[in-house]
């Protein structure tokens, strides 16, 4: 399988059509070649004339660790170009930015999940590029998540940073074919090619979604593996609650919930009794753990770890979207007065709590604190717009 980087450095005739023209690079410490040499590196070695560089949330070296942690604009020494921030003063390419060049270059691994900020960082660069008569080239990478499509749709005025456009949580796309859709549905005029993978088969038994033969390097400094990857459409709605996401410890981002006062082994029985099929597809394993920081730092806190990998991992019957959503309900209803939700500023909104901002809308937090709401209610909203999705995804299909 090769990457869309790959592909490009291998094919003279897409070379050719770089040629004399400036360049920027849109990337992360993932932006790697099939023998780890870093995008910008091949790039310039290739005899590329890349002019700037950019860097996304995490920054371009992805040194960043938590979110709203701000990158500021550097300049690199070795190559003599500007490294320019799209997660500190802006998070929107500004007009110098765009002038730095002619042609930009986005190679960024992405999760398969609306809140990964990568995604939204995509649509401001397409908008960008279409105000100032800029090209866009996406070199495609796997979609880690695979086909399956999840969640309910992002609610029209609940926009943000991790919320671009209405899209389910789980989109099932890759970048290339998730810009194709951000061209139509907004109606973009600027010229747009994807460097396609080749050999690139989302269903393919083993990775699916992510070729057995490819190393994990993290995107971002949280998703550390493939089952981080897998899990993350579900276990990213703890950052907007109180109960621990895994951060200060080895695994972030791959338990249902951390917290030093919740019986875990208890809510794991409410959720096998609420909706035992919700938790098809994977292990759920009772744990410990004491984060080093971030919340309950210093705090042992049970928990429950999920094994979306080996032979656990059942592609097509993994639903993390609706086993974090069964988590919470199962807490509320075992802790009725438990403080779930945290109050805080999340990705630069101050007027919403946190859970609506990741969800796309308050729909889930008022389905999870609903005493008479079942798991079947949930089931129904999600699956019709998981339906309609689909269909109006599917023309944007490229492999």
């Amino acid at each position: 399988m090769k990457t869309g980087i790959d592909r490009l450095l291998a094919d003279p005739e897409l070379l050719a059509r770089l040629s004399g023209r400036r360049v920027a690079l849109v990337a992360h410490p993932a932006s790697l070649t099939e023998t780890l040499v870093h995008s910008l590196d091949a790039l310039i070695g290739a005899g590329v004339n890349i002019s700037s560089a950019f860097g996304p949330q995490h920054g371009l070296k992805g040194d960043k660790q938590d979110n709203m942690i701000e990158t500021p604009d550097a300049f690199d020494p070795a190559y003599g170009i500007p490294i320019f921030s799209l997660y500190g003063k802006v998070r929107r390419p500004t007009g110098e930015m765009m002038s730095s060049a002619d042609v930009f270059l986005f190679d960024l691994q992405d999760l398969g999940c609306r809140i990964y900020t990568f995604v939204t960082t995509l649509l401001y660069l397409l908008e960008e590029a279409a105000r100032h008569g800029k090209e866009v080239w996406v070199l495609d990478r796997p979609n880690p998540a695979g086909r399956p499509v999840e969640g309910t749709l992002l609610v029209p005025g609940q926009e943000s940073f991790v919320g671009a456009a209405p899209m389910p949580m789980r989109h099932g796309l890759t970048m290339g074919e998730m810009g194709h859709w951000f061209i139509a549905h907004f109606g973009l005029d600027l010229a747009y090619r994807v460097v396609t993978m080749e050999g690139w088969q989302p269903d393919e038994e083993g990775g699916f979604g992510w070729p057995a033969s490819r190393i994990w390097i993290n995107p971002s400094p949280n998703a550390a593996n493939l089952n981080m990857a897998r899990c993350y459409a579900g276990t990213v709605m703890l950052e907007g609650t109180t109960l621990s996401e895994g951060r200060g410890t080895t695994r972030p981002l791959e338990v249902l919930f951390g917290a030093p006062d919740l019986d875990a082994r208890a809510v794991l029985t409410e959720m096998q009794r609420l909706a035992p099929d919700w938790l098809a597809g994977c292990a759920i394993r009772e744990c410990w753990f004491e984060p080093t920081f971030h919340k309950h730092a210093g705090k042992l806190c049970h928990a429950l770890m999920m094994h979306a990998e080996g032979r656990f991992y059942e592609h097509h019957a993994f639903r993390p979207w609706r086993l974090q959503a069964l988590a919470f309900k199962a807490i509320r209803r075992l802790y009725p007065d438990y403080l779930l939700w945290r109050d805080f500023p999340y990705e630069y909104e101050l007027g919403r709590l946190a859970i609506d901002v990741i969800n796309g809308g308050p729909g889930l937090r008022e389905w999870v604190d609903d005493p008479a709401a079942t798991p079947h209610d949930l089931d129904v909203m999600a699956s019709h717009d998981e339906a309609a999705w689909v269909a109006e995804a599917r023309p944007h299909l490229i492999y």
